[in-house]
């Protein structure tokens, strides 16, 4: 044993304390970083020679402490849950959010809305029924039926403005998506080189899981683990980063919202084409565009078609006030009669009467030539506001349905974030920095350090008394 091995032990131990010190400093100034986990000098102790010599056999009890090793800490398992958590999250909250515009779309419940506009149409064939020869209550069946056409031309517009937005917004997505893989592959890259040279890149780490997180809330990525501290991104099975190199998507498909089916549009790899079944936000803006949006546009269409098939088929069973039989009131607005009424929808519903005369409230043909006092037909129309299955109860089970779905998707993404929050706060306990934790640990690493600097003064005053007052016996 050297006589100056105790000062390389205790200088070891001022290095690794200091070190311990060091990442204690790191953790405590990043406290408020997002993506931050917090690291830990790992301090292992350097034991002593372990090969025998020939003729002698090494005393030494140990060489100190390595702290070399700085490891960040992550639980990986956490990690996996996070992402698919923070998808589903992502998703969830793209239909609650969905459905809410469509319910803004129909205004309903309120004045605005269709079914008021449908209640105040059968109101006034019910003011038309007890007063058929006067013209103020014509005009204002037609004032109301032009009103309830005009709303759900509106209504239908909304949902094809929400539509088109939706679609405009995943070419957005997928530009966001291939930058942010571009900088993952690059992190990927420089942490790779780092690991290989020994040099620190849990910082590097840290801003490329914050990139990765931010792609499993968009498209639903996942991630695998690499070589020498690399990843690899995996959407639906493609690997868009793999390494340092990238796969870019893009959205393919129809940009005309009559024209969406299951599939159309959809995410593509580029190049390849392959088709990724995303998840995330892209994936509840695809359910939006071909399923959720193009549904109740079909169902409002249905609500258009069932009013001309039934108002036209009333109105066409009387007569207006010179006796001539009713003609149809709605259109597809080609004109046309026969009308079509499987070319009608609300986009393009036109109310074809426009002189109140030619109302057809009559349920007999006038006689004598003058005009017709009978409000039998007005009557039937006016009833029709309370047929069991009539045009004003299908237009409430629409809504009623549309009520439904949007409550039972905010109580779902209500209990969604609760359970990613909680992924999130296990995640934050193993890898957040604890101020009291690393207080703690700063006064711990204090003493050590005090300690080792005072095991050096030790060996100093062994080594003067060795040194300068030895030998000096007899002078």
């Amino acid at each position: 044993m050297s006589t100056f091995s105790g000062l390389n032990t205790a200088t070891t131990a001022l290095w690794a304390q200091q070190r311990g010190l060091d990442v204690t400093g790191q953790n405590i100034a990043n406290v408020n970083t997002a993506g931050y986990s917090r690291q830990r000098a790992e301090l292992q102790s350097v034991g002593g020679n372990v090969v025998p010599a020939t003729y002698a056999v090494s005393k030494e009890i140990g060489q100190g402490v390595n702290a070399d090793t700085v490891t960040r800490i992550r639980d990986a398992f956490l990690e996996g849950r996070a992402q698919i958590e923070s998808a589903e999250t992502a998703r969830m909250t793209v239909k609650d959010s969905t459905l809410a515009q469509i319910e803004q779309a129909f205004r309903e419940p309120g004045e605005t809305g269709i079914a008021a506009k449908l209640t105040g149409v059968f109101t006034a064939w019910a003011d038309v029924a007890n007063k058929p020869t006067e013209s103020g209550g014509r005009t204002a069946v037609l004032q109301k039926t032009a009103t309830l056409v005009a709303e759900l031309h509106t209504t239908s517009s909304n949902l094809d403005k929400q539509w088109t937005q939706t679609r405009d917004s995943l070419d957005t997505l997928a530009t966001d998506v291939n930058a942010k893989a571009r900088s993952i592959a690059e992190l990927n890259t420089a942490i790779k080189r780092a690991t290989q040279t020994g040099l620190p890149s849990n910082e590097l780490a840290d801003k490329r899981d914050v990139l990765v997180m931010e792609l499993a809330a968009s498209i639903g990525a996942t991630v695998t683990p690499g070589d020498d501290g690399q990843v690899n991104v995996v959407v639906a099975g493609a690997q868009l980063v793999s390494g340092g190199s990238t796969l870019a998507i893009k959205v393919v498909g129809t940009d005309v919202p009559s024209e969406a089916t299951v599939g159309n549009p959809a995410f593509v790899t580029d190049p390849g084409g392959t088709r990724l079944a995303v998840g995330g936000t892209a994936g509840g803006s695809l359910t939006a565009l071909t399923d959720t949006i193009p549904k109740y546009q079909a169902q409002l269409d249905a609500v258009a078609v069932q009013l001309a098939t039934e108002v036209n088929a009333a109105h066409g069973a009387g007569y207006d006030q010179n006796g001539v039989a009713g003609e149809p009131m709605f259109d597809d607005g080609s004109g046309t009669l026969p009308v079509d009424l499987s070319t009608i929808t609300a986009a393009n519903l036109r109310l074809r009467i426009t002189d109140p005369a030619k109302l057809a409230a009559g349920a007999v043909a006038p006689s004598g030539g003058g005009a017709s006092a009978d409000g039998g037909n007005a009557t039937t129309l006016a009833g029709m506001a309370k047929a069991g299955t009539g045009v004003a109860v299908t237009y409430r089970q629409l809504i009623v349905a549309l009520g439904v779905e949007a409550s039972v998707a905010t109580s779902n993404l209500q209990t969604q974030t609760v359970v990613t929050a909680q992924v999130d706060a296990s995640r934050e306990s193993v890898s957040g920095v604890n101020i009291d934790e690393e207080m703690t640990n700063m006064l711990q690493f204090q003493h050590a350090y005090s300690a080792a600097a005072r095991m050096i003064t030790a060996i100093d005053e062994t080594l003067d008394v060795l040194i300068n007052r030895t030998g000096r016996v007899g002078l």
